[in-house]
């Protein structure tokens, strides 16, 4: 089993656990390597990530630990960056990029946050047209390495959070896998690792990760890379799943990507 995880969450952003607490979890399940993810700084919403003042209290806090632990496991000090951020990534280990909002009429909408939230975005910015929503989600992700200069594609497919079973839209639709190959495209060029990010499988949200398998394949087909990650916000879900997606991707020919410092 793969006992890498690059997608963590702690009590810096919007996890419920400590660097430490989070570090001693992992150290009990074996784990040889972490990377802690902390949601960089986004001037529009401090509600779910660091305060900008906090940042160089997050890097040092890691720094000391990765001292600390360095005999027991590699530590490393990312941050996941949305799209919309304009914080800085200087100084960070590695760069998670992901899309978490779209900008409409000068106004930003969470797209992961709930249901409601999302179904309200679609009627009241896109007349009920979420193949368009996808659309303008889509032109984002496809812009993220540019934007945020990531090492890894966060969520790819996070639109489809509250989607399970096509209850909002149907993701076999041309419109959709259109966008959405368009955007893989736009990403694989630069050869960086997607994830296989198992989080709202870990809190019941979906069945599947992401991204989705018709998604997965095509990027298996395009010569992509694909990387775990738990996108955990607690202790007890470092790895969740990844014996499960471990063997999925290997079965379908991926072999998965390793952090090297």
């Amino acid at each position: 089993m793969i006992l890498e995880d690059f997608h963590i969450h702690t009590t810096f952003c919007d996890g419920s656990d400590s660097p430490e607490e989070i570090l001693r979890a992992a150290i009990f399940l074996g784990m040889k390597k972490i990377g802690f993810s902390c949601h960089n700084y986004t001037y529009f919403d401090e509600s779910y990530c660091i305060k900008k003042d906090k940042i160089k209290d997050y890097m040092a806090e890691v720094r000391f630990l990765t001292e600390k632990y360095r005999d027991k496991i590699e530590v490393f000090c990312g941050t996941e960056t949305d799209y919309y951020s304009d914080e800085s990534t200087e100084g960070f280990d590695y760069v998670i990029g992901s899309v978490h909002y779209l900008k409409k009429n000068g106004s930003f909408f969470e797209l992961d946050n709930s249901q409601d939230e999302f179904m309200c975005l679609a009627e009241s910015c896109y007349d009920g047209d979420y193949f368009k929503l996808c659309e303008d989600y889509y032109k984002n992700v496809g812009d993220l390495i540019c934007k945020t200069n990531a090492d890894i594609i966060g969520h790819f497919d996070l639109v489809t959070k509250f989607n399970e079973g096509n209850i909002l839209f149907d993701t076999s639709n041309a419109r959709y896998l259109n966008a959405a190959k368009n955007a893989a495209d736009s990403l694989l060029k630069y050869n960086v690792p997607f994830e296989i990010n198992t989080g709202a499988v870990s809190r019941g949200y979906k069945t599947e990760a992401y991204p989705e398998n018709t998604l997965l394949k095509y990027i298996l087909e395009s010569g992509g890379k694909v990387i775990l990650s738990s996108d955990s916000h607690s202790a007890d879900a470092l790895c969740n799943h990844f014996e499960k997606y471990e063997k999925i991707v290997e079965d379908m020919g991926f072999k998965v990507h390793r952090i090297r410092r």
